[in-house]
């Protein structure tokens, strides 16, 4: 089965979500969150407090990134993917809250996987040492929580075909477990 190549523009639907498999690759343009660790233990902690989100889940990508200051005249500098299993404690938390779509790179834990499952989630895979790359797909960039955090505030991006590739698809189906059992072959 051959993989596809598609370009999305935000917010992800259910449809859309469904639509897409493990091994694809996606170009996402629209507006994308970043978020790392200290962003996420925050925003559950507003969920413990019955409190606000900083910005609406519903078709919303959280970008695993701490984004380097710009240049001047750019919107942002660098920003490669951080790993993504320094949000696992906190993401089927918020997945229950209706997170579905999550960028950044590497395994994530059986809990993770079975929430993107049970919701409908996906979770896409960006190019690791790739931070310039990615950068220059960022139009604008503006904070919106969590200042204090400095690189790792919660942002607002404005991208332009943001390269990702499925790897965890909304059916379970995991890129690195499949290329385990290729290798294991």
């Amino acid at each position: 089965m051959e993989n596809k190549r598609i370009e999305i523009t935000t917010p992800f639907t259910d449809d859309i979500i469904k639509s897409l498999k493990s091994g694809d690759m996606v170009y996402i343009s629209g507006i994308v969150y970043t978020a790392r660790d200290a962003a996420h233990k925050k925003m559950c902690e507003l969920l413990d407090r019955g409190e606000t989100m900083p910005f609406d889940f519903n078709g919303a990508a959280i970008y695993y990134a701490g984004p380097c200051p710009p240049k001047p005249g750019k919107p942002i500098g660098s920003v490669g993917p951080t790993t993504s299993g320094r949000m696992d404690l906190y993401t089927p938390k918020l997945i229950e809250q209706g997170l579905k779509v999550m960028i950044g790179k590497g395994l994530r834990s059986k809990e993770v996987v079975d929430s993107i499952v049970k919701h409908n989630g996906i979770y896409f895979a960006a190019i690791g040492g790739a931070a310039a790359l990615m950068g220059k797909c960022v139009e604008k960039a503006e904070i919106i929580a969590y200042e204090e955090l400095g690189t790792e505030a919660v942002r607002r991006l404005i991208v332009n075909k943001l390269p990702v590739i499925v790897a965890i698809d909304s059916f379970g189906n995991n890129m690195y477990e499949d290329g385990r059992k290729e290798y294991a072959k």
